[in-house]
């Protein structure tokens, strides 16, 4: 019998001889050997399934380690963007890895740039040049507001240089250069007083009559409305907390504490609450209603650390222009299930599942619109562990964000023919491309997540090619939570949830009124000035930011910033930028 080798097998040629070849053994082999053929053939095999076992174990252990790698690498880059980056969901025109996926013809207006760059000319490119040295008209130094009051300094000429020193007479005033200068009077606190008179009839000696006094929005409380609308604007606008008023106003020589200040944010708000419930039923009377959550963390005495509430922001269509705010201690479905108990129309959210029995329980009164920017984003993320497929997946969505730039200023009958004509054979495209796509990916891979999570809303992602109310994406209703975001970097957190309740009402006021581009400071103590004497419901109607903005048109704030950033966006579009915009058309 010959040596065994490392594993124990036999390692002579009769070892792999079978037993029914006994007969056909040369001459001289010892047939006890070939009697133990069957357990060496045993041994083969048994090892031969060990070997198989092991390579299956190492390959799954590897396509682990693919999975593990894939999502630490999709986690630092979330991670390394959040602190570093930017919030922008760009990515570059002139990447590589997405020229290929459309023709020139068809090709989206963020590949298109790569594509036209080859074919400009160097006298293009040259009269570009030519073109940013030029100064750019209306660039530069904007006139002062005429609506400003204004204080007259007149500089004089007097003395000796006043006579002529030629005749000696004095000199007179022919034409005068008038220069402006923007200067600040800090603002001050008065005292009102209340003065009620109280008449008599002297002959009689009685009938005493006593003036009354005009209802407050605190009863018995020192802040007037133009105090309360300061302190409001100064917490729910500027996200200034407490405490910091609390010092500003101790530089004026008034002491009021925190809590005093708390306290009236809670009366105000309970001032305000027939206002909010009559904002609340308009914007639940809207055809497409916008909603998003945000938490915020809330003390709790019987805990040694801070929970978790939340704010819910209500975002109504352009016929019914208001925000509303709710707050709730959790982010349990029963918060917004009580708010749209009473709705009926599109309402559009993220892919919160809480919003899911919502839809189902309604018996088709309410239709879910997804958000395409949410899916936009697993795609962006992406990009790290997937380049390719999530590239060619943003340039889908490129596409489709084109159509809607371009149909922005349209009524919502053309943008619905236009979403029809354009995006919807862009949206089976894509969707196609997602089932091709998916059995290319590993199942836990962060660009499958993304492509599932398109798949599995893909109806609710269509939903705004069927109507031209529908937004394409959720970003307006996602913007007014940036007031909570940056808010809750300052205050930190809510005293209760009673001051939840109360942010929610403020908060709604203030957003209503940047939305209609209101002065909030004046309109708040217009509000407050008028609303606790009012006992008329219908007189409520008046006091609404959109009628408020009609009727005191001084008050409609004009952001030359903003349109001075568009009209110069305008301007900076070059040659090859408007051809690149004519054949995304």
């Amino acid at each position: 019998m010959g040596g065994c080798d490392y594993y124990g097998i036999m390692s002579t040629d009769a070892a792999f001889t079978s037993a029914d070849d006994r007969t056909a053994l040369p001459a001289g082999t010892n047939t006890a050997d070939a009697d133990q053929l069957p357990e060496v053939v045993k041994q083969l095999v048994a090892r031969e399934a060990q070997l198989v076992a092991a390579l299956n174990a190492s390959t799954q252990t590897v396509e682990q380690q693919r999975e593990l790698l894939d999502k630490l690498t999709h986690e630092l880059a979330l991670m390394k963007r959040w602190v570093f980056g930017s919030r922008r969901e760009r990515f570059g025109a002139d990447d590589p890895r997405q020229k290929s996926l459309f023709e020139v013809g068809e090709q989206p207006v963020a590949d298109l740039e790569v594509a036209e760059s080859q074919d400009e000319s160097p006298e293009d490119e040259c009269s570009d040049l030519r073109n940013k040295k030029k100064r750019r008209p209306g660039h530069g130094r904007q006139p002062l507001p005429q609506c400003l009051p204004r204080q007259r300094v007149e500089h004089i000429v007097d003395g000796a240089e006043l006579s002529c020193p030629g005749c000696g007479q004095d000199r007179e005033k022919i034409s005068e250069v008038v220069s402006e200068q923007l200067e600040y009077v800090p603002s001050s606190l008065i005292v009102v007083e209340h003065v009620q008179i109280t008449y008599a009839c002297k002959p009689c000696q009685e009938h005493v009559v006593t003036a009354d006094k005009p209802p407050q929005p605190i009863e018995k409380g020192i802040p007037g409305p133009g105090l309360l609308a300061h302190i409001i604007a100064d917490k729910y606008l500027r996200h200034l907390p407490l405490y910091r008023q609390e010092e500003d106003l101790a530089r004026y020589g008034v002491l009021v504490r925190r809590s005093t200040l708390a306290g009236w944010m809670a009366g105000s708000a309970e001032c305000l609450l027939p206002l909010y419930e009559l904002m609340k039923r308009r914007v639940l009377a809207s055809d497409v209603l916008g909603t998003d959550d945000t938490p915020v963390k809330v003390l709790d005495p019987e805990l040694d650390h801070t929970r978790t509430g939340r704010f819910w922001a209500y975002v109504g269509d352009d016929r019914h222009p208001d925000v509303v705010y709710d707050y709730t201690t959790s982010r349990k479905r029963d918060g917004p299930k009580e708010f749209l108990k009473d709705y009926t129309g599109v309402l559009q959210a993220d892919a919160f599942s809480g919003y899911d029995k919502i839809y189902y329980g309604s018996n088709g009164k309410i239709v879910e619109a997804a958000c395409a920017a949410h899916a936009r984003r697993k795609f962006y993320e992406a990009r790290e562990t997937s380049p390719e497929a999530a590239h060619q997946a943003l340039a889908f969505f490129g596409r489709l964000y084109a159509i809607e730039h371009d149909a922005e200023k349209f009524s919502p009958e053309a943008r619905c023919a236009l979403r029809q004509e354009k995006s919807l054979p862009i949206l089976n495209d894509l969707h196609e491309w997602l089932n091709e796509t998916l059995p290319k990916m590993r199942p836990k891979s962060p660009i499958a997540g993304a492509i599932k999570y398109s798949l599995k809303n893909w109806d609710a992602l269509c939903r705004f090619t069927t109507d031209g109310n529908i937004p394409i994406d959720n970003n307006r209703t996602e913007r007014t939570l940036r007031a909570q975001a940056i808010g809750r970097r300052n205050w930190m957190f809510l005293g209760s949830d009673n001051g939840g309740r109360t942010a929610a009402v403020l908060y709604s006021f203030v957003a209503s009124a940047k939305r209609h581009h209101l002065d909030s400071e004046a309109y708040l103590a217009h509000v407050l000035r008028r609303l606790p004497a009012i006992t008329n419901p219908l007189a409520l109607r008046d006091l609404l930011p959109e009628r408020w903005a009609k009727s005191h048109p001084d008050h409609v704030l004009e952001f030359r910033r903003t349109e001075s950033a568009q009209a110069a966006k305008r301007r900076r579009l070059s040659r090859r930028e408007r051809r690149r915009q004519q054949q995304a058309k």
